[in-house]
């Protein structure tokens, strides 16, 4: 599975970006995971593999929400209410098999984009 990450940047204390993950192909449950500089890599958010569940991290709970347009191959991960403590490494990944369940783990990940740098500024 190739997949293909958009919509970092650079955006101030408050401010939103969305961020998309084409994938060319459909139908594997899909994350996002960050790592910051010195940090681990820590997972943020993941949708199964048809949307019908997902789940946001407690770190930007009620600020992220991650969702999926099939139709698309598109996953989205919505940031609002930015922090400068979300300044990182962003990358989206699929799961190693079709038509998985949610994945939290990093080593549960069978693909991975290229990360997109977003950087929040206080």
């Amino acid at each position: 599975v190739q997949l293909q990450a958009s919509g970092g940047g650079l955006v101030q204390a408050g401010g939103s970006l969305r961020l998309s993950c084409a994938a060319s192909v459909n139908h594997y449950a899909m994350s996002w995971f960050r790592q910051a500089p010195g940090k681990e890599r820590e997972f943020v958010g993941g949708v199964n593999w048809n949307g019908g569940s997902s789940s946001i991290a407690d770190s930007v709970k009620g600020r992220f929400t991650i969702s999926r347009d099939n139709a698309k191959n598109t996953v989205y991960l919505q940031m609002n209410s930015l922090k400068p403590e979300d300044t990182a490494v962003y990358y989206c990944a699929a799961s190693t098999t079709q038509f998985s369940l949610i994945v939290t783990g990093s080593g549960g990940m069978g693909s991975w984009g290229k990360g997109t740098q977003v950087t929040v500024s206080s």
